[in-house]
């Protein structure tokens, strides 16, 4: 269900397009400052209206806790999947008021509640800044001072354009190194929760029906955005069309995929193959193992870990998908051949010779991937260390010693350009749970010396001759960095500390000077944890670019620039229609209906995970059961185009994307649209659901006027 990104670790090129394609695919994560005109005008007659994309980029907006939203109305309401919202929904919920589990419905203003660390993004300026990045680096450099000066140039023209613009700047990495482009953000930080269904009714049919069709989902989320304490005024938003998507529609979906691995080389999909996902998938298995055994304490603990275990669970289920496509022996074999036709254009082209070895390059990086892929997820990655209060400690002891250097000399996430968005999560008064922290932290500690060995010195160190559990008991009693409140309905629940603070404003010596068990711990793995990343950083990622930067340039050379780059978590545009498709020889409609979803519960005795919500089985005579309830269309998603509006031709909302269909889970290597979907929201149900079920007239009606009543 969920193939929203950061949270949930929640995933053919056009490779040869200008010399094979006669026909085209609806494939693609187009840029909109290069997109699909001549595809869509010659498979579907469509052109952009003028001013078409500046409007649908600037309704659009990213999520950055993992997912993508639209603007629906000028008063600043936002619109994504319930399981985008379901931190902010989690973090505003209480032993007494499971907001994630029983919904929620602000009727006023006055009762919107402010989401504890929501950021959202509005792009609204692309500049290609790819000959200043690539200037920096100069012939005859190490890959350590290339690293280090690309990393600066980058720092710079971030932190100059937000002193300029004021907005939130980004330098985004394109075809794996050849192009760079500056992103600005409109960045709004005052998000407001409005409404949100049940989860049974948002996640309806549960674990059974992840990433499957037909479904029955409402799976919607809406906040508002503020400006000055009041709802900011937007210019640019979707209109809402009251009849939603029709049988071969041409649909688009404007969001902000994560991450997709189509333009690798061979070598890299075969390490992705035999080692990087079958070693991730150990994680998560573990993972879940540990939240499902916590969870089964108390319905509280479920509560707690309800969010977590969701985007684990679902995070194996889809990285299962990725390793089933890329042990598929098909499937590599069109790779090899598409790279082998490449390579061959390469060596018959004298202006491309210089740039033949590129692939060996990439072949032999592997090693050095492989060789430090352990410590480097362990240490790095903090997965030895996985819980919240560590990520806090090492934010503080890394923000003393990276802001006593110049900008252009530090760690991307302490650019100044990221500082407000770092203070941000690092001061949110989120709720913490001790007991979840140290569930959490005692597994990580022995998957830590499962992985490095018990005889590994910094394990001795780290683990200071105690069990995983007794280090882990230690750390979380001890640490001063959260402190104990009430809420309002008189739980008891973490918040973190002035100490915090203190030691974020106090720098290098008030770090020094902290007997914090848990700033200790972050101090004491920094030294090798830093220096893993740094052989990561000079010895692979920045050899690897320069290969990748060859062979972005030959296929520019060949192709010409028509094509799209790999997914980023940045704006991008997908296209395609409204289609069924035929799976096991039957053929699959391309919608459901309120109907559908009561045959469904009846069908299913009403057992869990195929119960109603009690409202849902009393309010079923005032719905309108004939409304499309979700659909499927070709349009070309991944992990972080949860939330992202389908949209027609006049760019009004027709859907709202939730999912992928399990066929689709090959989408991070390669497209096909024979079987493939995007599962969505119907346009008609929301409006239908919040006013027969929800007593939420008012907001439909923003919806569709797009004006608060």
């Amino acid at each position: 269900m969920n193939i929203g990104f950061a949270r949930s670790l929640v995933f053919t090129p056009v490779i040869l397009m200008a010399m094979t394609n006669t026909s085209y695919s609806d494939e693609g994560m187009w840029l909109f400052n290069n997109p699909p005109r001549k595809i869509l005008k010659d498979k579907y007659n469509f052109e952009f209206p003028a001013a078409w994309l500046e409007h649908v980029q600037k309704s659009s907006v990213r999520f950055n806790s993992g997912g993508s939203g639209s603007f629906v109305s000028a008063d600043g309401l936002v619109m994504t999947n319930h399981h985008v919202g379901a931190g902010a929904l989690q973090k505003l919920s209480t032993k007494e008021k499971d907001y994630l589990k029983d919904g929620f419905y602000a009727k006023t203003l006055a009762e919107e509640f402010q989401s504890k660390d929501e950021e959202l993004n509005v792009l609204m300026e692309i500049e290609d800044v790819t000959d200043q990045v690539k200037a920096a680096v100069k012939p005859g450099m190490t890959p350590a001072e290339a690293f280090k000066a690309r990393r600066g140039i980058m720092n710079q023209i971030e932190t100059e354009s937000q002193k300029k613009t004021s907005l939130k700047s980004q330098v985004v990495t394109l075809y794996q190194g050849g192009q760079y482009h500056l992103y600005r953000f409109k960045r709004y930080s005052d998000v407001r929760l409005v409404f949100a269904p049940e989860q049974q009714i948002a996640f309806y049919g549960g674990e059974p029906d992840n990433f499957a069709y037909p479904r029955y989902d409402l799976d919607v989320c809406l906040f508002r955005v503020y400006e000055n304490g009041k709802p900011a005024k937007i210019e640019h938003y979707f209109k809402w069309s009251k009849h939603g998507a029709a049988d071969n529609e041409l649909v688009f979906v404007p969001g902000h995929p994560g991450h997709t691995d189509r333009l690798n080389t061979v070598a890299d999909l075969e390490y992705l193959r035999d080692i990087g996902f079958p070693y991730l998938l150990q994680r998560l298995n573990r993972w879940e193992v540990m939240l499902s055994v916590y969870s089964e304490r108390s319905e509280d603990s479920r509560r707690k870990a309800k969010e977590d275990y969701f985007g684990v669970a679902n995070s194996r289920k889809a990285r299962v998908g990725g390793l089933d496509g890329l042990q598929d022996p098909q499937l590599m074999a069109k790779k090899i051949a598409q790279e082998k036709t490449l390579r061959e254009a390469v060596t018959n082209n004298p202006k491309l010779r210089d740039l033949e070895g590129a692939w060996e390059v990439i072949a032999k990086l592997q090693k050095i991937r492989a060789a430090n892929i352990r410590r480097y997820t362990a240490l790095e990655g903090a997965a030895g260390f996985h819980c919240d209060l560590f990520g806090i400690a090492r934010t503080l002891v890394r923000a003393a010693e990276e802001y006593a250097k110049p900008n252009k000399d530090r760690l991307r996430q302490f650019v100044e350009s990221e500082k407000e968005s770092l203070e941000q999560q690092l001061f949110s008064e989120q709720p913490y749970y001790p007991d979840f922290e140290l569930a959490k932290l005692q597994d990580a500690l022995g998957w830590l010396s499962e992985q490095l060995g018990g005889d590994d010195p910094l394990v001795h160190k780290v683990l200071a001759g105690k069990s995983p559990r007794e280090r882990a008991v230690d750390l979380i009693s001890g640490t001063k960095l959260i402190r104990p409140v009430k809420s309002a309905d008189g739980e008891d629940r973490y918040v973190i500390s002035d100490e915090v603070k203190k030691l974020y404003d106090g720098g290098d010596k008030a770090i020094a000077a902290s007997n914090d068990p848990m700033i200790l711990l972050a101090r004491l793995v920094d030294p090798e944890s830093r220096a893993v990343r740094k052989i990561m950083e000079t010895e692979f990622d920045e050899p690897k670019r320069q290969a990748y930067d060859k062979i972005a340039k030959a296929k520019f050379e060949i192709e010409g620039t028509g094509s799209y780059p790999d997914a980023t978590f940045t704006l991008r545009l997908a296209f395609g229609v409204v289609k069924g498709y035929e799976e096991d020889g039957k053929q699959i409609p391309y919608q459901t209906t309120f109907a559908g979803l009561y045959e469904k519960a009846k069908e299913q005795k009403n057992l869990a995970p195929y119960d109603l919500p009690p409202r849902w089985l009393e309010r079923k005579g005032k719905l309108n059961l004939k409304t499309p309830f979700n659909f499927v269309c070709t349009a070309d998603i991944i992990g972080g185009n949860s939330g992202s509006p389908v949209i027609n031709e006049k760019a009004e909302i027709v859907g709202l994307i939730f999912d992928g269909n399990i066929q689709s889970l090959v989408l991070d290597f390669v497209y096909t649209e024979k079987h493939a979907r995007a599962v969505s929201v119907s346009s008609p149900a929301i409006p239908e659901a919040l006013r027969a079920v929800y007593d939420a007239a008012p907001l439909a009606q923003e919806l569709e006027t797009g004006i608060r009543p």
